[in-house]
């Protein structure tokens, strides 16, 4: 097994509690077009397949233009629902601090750079980070592995000497594709997901050092 010789964390649901905000606004915006969406409907195209949920709408019968203004309003809408505040997940800070400098890390999320200058700008914690990557900086979103293993090439390592952070079965399969080590910390969103490929599934992120070490860090 290959030392890890750099972290890939993602965001939304590991770092900072957004699931919940995301589907609120994903709900409401879906409204507008007189369509339900069920948490199960959520966690199974969104969390599990890594696809949009506003194709509920396209299915419905909404034009494509109708898609894209959907999807602006539901992006305003989560930008109000962070203004409100984001929590930060228990142990993230911690664990971020502690393992920074004994490798580089970085930030490979699906979210659009607006949104997360919004959810990080008064948290502070990309400051440990050599580099974040969101939703404009790859072409195929996870699961595919585009994301991750450009991360990889942009850190200068090999995919198998990565260890990724993730929470959701989509986040699972991009890491596993790309031929990286993955732990997972479930949350209440992704705690019935399948992670039998994951080399770890941690109750909380304060478990993370000790899961690095075990796994090959140095």
């Amino acid at each position: 097994m290959s030392q890890i010789r750099a972290i890939l964390w993602d965001n939304d649901g590991v770092l900072v509690d957004t699931e919940p905000l995301f589907l609120q606004a994903t709900r409401d915006a879906l409204a507008r077009v007189d369509v339900r969406l069920e948490l199960e409907q959520y966690v199974e195209i969104s969390l599990s397949q890594g696809r949009s949920c506003l194709d509920l709408a396209e299915e419905r019968g909404v034009s494509p233009d109708g898609i894209e203004e959907l999807r602006a309003w539901r992006n305003v809408r989560y930008s109000q629902l962070l203004r409100g505040g984001v929590r930060v997940f228990e142990g993230a800070a911690e664990s971020v601090a502690a393992l920074h400098g004994r490798f580089p890390m970085a930030i490979v999320t699906s979210s659009n750079p607006d949104h997360f200058d919004e959810i990080h700008e008064p948290l502070g914690l990309v400051e440990y980070f050599e580099f974040v990557l969101t939703s404009g900086d790859y072409l195929r979103h996870k699961p595919h592995p585009e994301p991750y293993l450009r991360a990889a090439e942009r850190m200068g390592v090999e995919p198998a000497s990565c260890l990724v952070v993730e929470d959701t079965e989509r986040g699972l399969e991009a890491a596993v594709s790309a031929g990286m080590r993955c732990v997972v910390v479930p949350h209440g969103l992704t705690r019935h997901g399948d992670f039998r490929r994951a080399h770890g599934v941690l109750g909380s992120l304060s478990e993370l050092p000790g899961a690095v070490e075990r796994l090959g860090g140095r």
